[in-house]
């Protein structure tokens, strides 16, 4: 259904810093003259003054090119790396701000510079995909081994503390319910959606002439609802609404839903929905932090809402489910997870996405997560099937339709460095799972004896 018309927050990046000092600053105008809110985006206006440092920068940057499937072009001279012209090409426009934004900020700053028009590709998923696939080595190993001397810190303000946490999650999902029905299909999920293997039939279950985003996104929540157990009667927890699907499709079932957010925007049209369709009696939707619930629930589902609670509070969030879990409950998770190796390595640093995304948002490991449940619970994960390559195509989806509705994205007052950052975001996304360095994994997790079902 389309969204009610909702008042636009304009181009609100996240704006927290790193405590540490910045060099002199450069104030040159953006490349190629893109306009961009100095009072919106300043990191972005924001040009370092660190010649020394580019330099260096670029030596290292293009000896990375010289040894990937990648093509560099800078003005005047032709492109370095990969002879393949297939290969995909980045194309840097103002090199002395993009070597700079790089030796400053590294990933953030190459994030910033796509922002500010300094470089651009014909193939951007392309050329994220290479540079995901190969984040472990792109830096040099003596610069690992002292990236606590050099990388960026996570803010203290982005803690997802119960206040904390409020502030983060509105920071993403009170932009716009007008901004996420551009790109979003029918059903209004945002998260990965499950397609049947090539050349299979769509799900019986979805209304004939359903577009295929939406099947699979009915056929991604029926899996998890199908995991808990979730049928008539069924007592279940939702910890993370969006904008109510699941819960609607579990009230079909004949459950009794409770389901919290944190996103005013959110559960102002999952109320709307859920009115229309005349399932008041059976959903209730709370504004409230997951540490705030009581009850006792017979299942719990969580979609894609643990990258949000942050690694110190996780052993909290699993104990909650386990608290208000009755015994015999089933716990359905869905979870963005990234490789164990690369947990350790960049948990404590702060990334491009906590920055302008997700502000206090970690992508756990299913490493991590077992550790956790075996440390501070009795749950033990019994089931667990990933499926990231369908989170590739659900993302591009995405990509194309925010692409297609740029213009109505500008109507909704959202500027162009907005645009350029929403873009960068969702194809960085895809090339995350396209390269394989990001999976989505559906877990089932229930108390110690059971877990070997």
């Amino acid at each position: 259904m389309t969204a009610p018309v909702s008042r636009p927050i304009l181009s609100r990046p996240v704006l927290s810093r790193p405590s540490a000092a910045r060099p002199p600053v450069d104030r040159q105008p953006v490349a190629r003259g893109l306009p961009v809110n100095p009072e919106l985006w300043p990191d972005v206006v924001r040009v370092p003054g660190a010649p020394v440092r580019a330099a260096v920068a670029e030596r290292l940057v293009r000896r990375a090119v010289a040894r990937l499937p990648l093509r560099l072009a800078l003005p005047g001279r032709a492109p370095a790396g990969s002879s393949d012209p297939d290969t995909p090409l980045l194309r840097v426009h103002r090199p002395d701000a993009f070597f700079a934004r790089i030796a400053e900020s590294g990933l953030v700053g190459f994030g910033e510079s796509y922002m500010a028009g300094e470089w651009d590709s014909d193939d951007l998923v392309g050329v994220l995909t290479v540079l995901a696939s190969q984040v472990a080595s792109l830096i040099p190993a003596p610069l690992q081994r002292l990236r606590g001397a050099w990388a960026l810190r996570q803010p203290s303000a982005q803690r997802n503390t119960v206040a904390g946490a409020r502030g983060n999650i509105s920071r993403h999902y009170d932009l716009s319910n007008d901004l996420f029905s551009l790109f979003l299909d029918e059903s209004m999920t945002y998260s990965a959606a499950l397609f049947p293997p090539d050349g299979e039939p769509a799900d019986v279950r979805s209304p004939a002439g359903a577009e295929p985003l939406t099947v699979a996104q009915h056929r991604k929540i029926d899996r998890l609802l199908d995991l808990a157990a979730v049928g008539p009667g069924t007592r279940l927890l939702e910890i993370g609404t969006g904008w109510g699907e699941l819960a609607l499709r579990a009230a079909r079932r004949g459950a009794e839903v409770v389901t919290v957010t944190l996103s005013r925007e959110q559960r102002e049209l999952a109320l709307l929905r859920i009115r229309e369709a005349g399932y008041e009696d059976r959903v209730t939707v709370l504004l409230q932090d997951y540490r705030q619930v009581r009850g006792a629930y017979d299942a719990a589902v969580s979609v894609e809402m643990i990258e949000a609670v942050g690694e110190e509070f996780w052993p909290v969030y699993f104990r909650t489910l386990e608290r208000l879990l009755t015994p015999g409950g089933r716990i359905a998770l869905q979870a963005i997870t990234m490789p164990h190796d690369r947990l350790l390595a960049s948990r404590r640093t702060f990334t491009w996405i906590q920055k302008y995304i997700f502000p206090g948002g970690l992508l756990p490991s299913v490493t991590a997560v077992e550790q956790v449940l075996a440390r501070h619970t009795g749950l033990r994960i019994a089931e667990d099937t990933g499926f990231g390559p369908h989170y590739a195509r659900t993302l591009e989806l995405w990509r194309e339709r925010f692409t297609e509705r740029a213009a109505e994205v500008a109507e909704l007052g959202f500027d162009e460095t907005f645009r350029r950052m929403w873009t960068f975001y969702l194809a960085y996304s895809e090339a995350g799972f396209r390269s394989g360095y990001l999976d989505v994994r559906q877990l089932l997790l229930v108390r110690g004896a059971a877990a070997t079902l």
